[in-house]
């Protein structure tokens, strides 16, 4: 016999009911027999296991549903009575949820021992386990409260799971760790589930793992089934098209691209039938100029840029500086809310105190806001309830390693939390989109006040809104964009990967998602971000970052005849090894050597800038370079009054 298996318990939930099915005898099909769910790790296997609790598998101390569903009861009577007595009856949903939480049930005793003989017979008989893998779906259904319906894909039937007391989502959001949970077309209520295998899961888990799983879609109407919205069928297709070769069902990547094309529309670039399409042939950009980078603006550097009001001078030149080189961490604090706008450039320091106040006062309003919400609110207010939810998940796992978050009941994250919810009365349009925690964190890092790290990402999310907007047209413009770039820059390569099903360029999706934070350590974060805000040198600069990365990578992509599932895995290896310094060099090169080409094409003078109306004086000294337009309002606004702007298409061909 083998030895024993090792067991990891993953997720433990006591309190979860379930009822014995229809072809029960008369009296065990109004049970509810209480029980404990959990996920268990067992060598490798993840596997769902529901046990009964050790007093409620005694038949005489079972709950029993009477015949309106609503009703929960208490089964006084022993297993050989057939007779029920009701002690509670017709409750309303409420009245339950109270009864179930609070009420303490009585064990009764019983004369004949049935009970005691029959108890671990019962036991084991309402006790059930099943692998992950072996899950085909789950239905969510609400009665009062939540209860799963779980069906294995060999089409039989398990009871259904009654959380009276919650847990649900929990439960569904650990099981997310080991599937892919995606809303199945025809019925809103079913999750279909999907489990790659272990090899596949180590190297695409974290291109869209768990942390960043569902950062495109606002979380609508239930965080846990409408994750990604549109995009759960291209990462449904992806799993699949990524899965083994011993997988039966494996998808070619043309299918995949197609998909990307068909759910992400908007991404192809039409080279046919245009109107005002531009005609392109291959052009010579000449040889890129070397350059080098600077030592950090430090203090006294910072110092040297104010008049004795506090006023910033020579703005243009510092900005160049902290291009050039960034900023000693001593700086940050001060130069950060000038580079995001927070702090006008030419205020004094007595009109920066002052608006510090008034800020502070408009924060805490809005605060207020949020923090009065009595339980019973909330309840009703299930927008409001879903971005608790996902700011207390994802502020647990965001940035645990540094030590300004590590540890239990960290002020850190309880700063991060408020200031998600405070965001949300900010913008409640928006509201909290996952990943924005990751846009957060290194500015609260650096400020370590909740104020101004508050208005300073208001600012920064002023300029990355667009990316979690629900139709993703940000994503969509940006993805068009670096592939015009790449096009350009190296039209050999762009064709080997739209030869390998990768011309959508959907590897760098993270990449723009979130500005590089989860490709970078977190100081090269700080780096890049601050060097980003200078607005230099050109518009949308952080597009030559991509390509400047991709630069240094073709050769291996190419030469070792990548396809489509290898191209993912490298790029999603290459977390944590780039080497900011240099990428910022090499897009700087960039950005010259383009800039330096006679006869560039309007498209890519558009994308960068370069066209004197996209490109002047006033954009170069604002600090925030296309920051969306807004309107101010009021602390007890719902959000911002938005204006359309609108986008260009980017047509354009390349002739070899």
């Amino acid at each position: 016999m083998a030895a024993e298996s090792v067991h990891k318990v993953l997720f433990e939930h006591e309190g979860v009911f379930i009822q014995p099915s229809s072809d029960e005898d008369a009296i065990t099909q109004d049970l509810l027999v209480s029980g404990s769910l959990r996920i268990i790790d067992r060598d490798g296997e993840i596997i769902v296991e529901y046990r009964p609790l050790e007093d409620t598998v005694d038949p005489s101390n079972m709950l029993c549903a009477g015949k309106d569903s609503s009703s929960v009861v208490e089964w006084t009577q022993c297993p050989g009575d057939r007779s029920q007595q009701l002690l509670e009856t017709q409750h309303s949903y409420e009245t339950e949820w109270d009864m179930v939480n609070a009420v303490s049930f009585r064990k009764k005793p019983c004369t004949n021992g049935e009970g005691s003989m029959n108890h671990s017979h019962e036991r084991s008989r309402w006790a059930f386990t099943f692998s992950v893998g072996d899950l085909r779906s789950i239905t969510v259904r609400e009665e009062g409260w939540t209860f799963l319906i779980c069906k294995l894909k060999d089409s039989s039937s398990l009871p259904a799971l009654h959380f009276h007391q919650g847990g649900s989502r929990e439960f569904l959001d650990n099981l997310r760790r080991f599937a892919l949970l995606t809303e199945s077309l025809d019925d809103e209520t079913c999750l279909l589930l999907s489990t790659p295998n272990k090899t596949l899961s180590q190297s695409f888990e974290n291109l869209l793992d768990d942390n960043n799983f569902g950062i495109v879609h606002k979380f609508r109407k239930d965080p846990y089934v409408t994750t990604l919205g549109g995009f759960s069928k291209v990462t449904n297709y992806l799993f699949d098209a990524l899965r083994g070769a011993e997988e039966q069902h494996q998808r070619p990547p043309e299918e995949v691209a197609d998909l990307l094309g068909e759910v992400i529309p908007g991404l192809e670039i039409n080279q046919q039938e245009e109107p005002g399409f531009e005609v392109i042939t291959r052009i010579d950009l000449g040889t890129r100029p070397q350059v080098t980078r600077r030592e950090p603006l430090s203090v006294e550097d910072w110092a040297k840029y104010q008049d004795p009001e506090g006023r910033m001078i020579n703005i243009s030149q510092l900005k160049q500086a902290i291009f050039k080189g960034g900023l000693y961490h001593a700086v940050r604090k001060e130069a950060w809310k000038f580079l995001l706008g927070y702090f006008p450039w030419d205020s004094t320091l007595e009109e920066r105190k002052a608006l510090q106040r008034t800020k502070t006062d408009e924060y805490f309003r809005m605060k207020l806001q949020w923090k009065s919400v009595s339980e019973e609110q909330e309840r009703r207010n299930s927008r409001l309830r879903d971005y608790r939810s996902l700011i207390e998940k994802d502020v647990n796992r965001t940035d645990r390693t540094n030590r300004f978050y590590e540890g239990i009941d960290n002020p850190g994250l309880v700063l991060l939390h408020d200031i998600l919810m405070t965001y949300c009365m900010f913008d409640f349009d928006l509201g909290y989109v996952q990943g924005m925690s990751d846009l957060l964190s290194p500015i609260l890092y650096v400020m370590e006040n909740e104020v101004d790290a508050f208005w300073c990402f208001v600012s920064f999310m002023d300029q990355m809104h667009q990316n979690f907007e629900e139709q993703m047209q940000g994503m969509k413009n940006q993805l068009i964009q670096l592939s015009l770039l790449l096009r350009l820059l190296d039209l050999v390569f762009w064709n080997y990967l739209e030869s390998q099903d990768s011309g959508y360029l959907y590897f760098c999706f993270r990449w723009l998602l979130i500005r590089f934070k989860r490709e970078l350590s977190f100081q090269d974060v700080l780096r890049l971000w601050e060097v980003m805000w200078t607005g230099l040198p050109c518009q949308n600069f952080h597009l030559l970052v991509c390509c400047a990365i991709l630069d240094s990578e073709k050769q291996k992509i190419m030469e070792e005849n990548f396809g489509f599932n290898e191209i993912l895995k490298h790029i999603n290896e290459l977390s944590m090894k780039l080497d900011i310094e240099e990428i910022l060099q090499k897009a700087e090169g960039i950005c010259l050597q383009i800039k330096g080409c006679k006869d560039l094409p309007h498209s890519i003078s558009g994308i960068l800038g370069f066209d004197t109306n996209v490109c002047g004086s006033n954009a170069e000294d604002s600090g925030s370079p296309g920051p969306r337009p807004r309107q101010r309002q009021d602390a007890c606004s719902n959000g911002h009054l938005r204006e359309s702007s609108s986008h260009n298409s980017c047509s354009v061909a390349f002739i070899s």
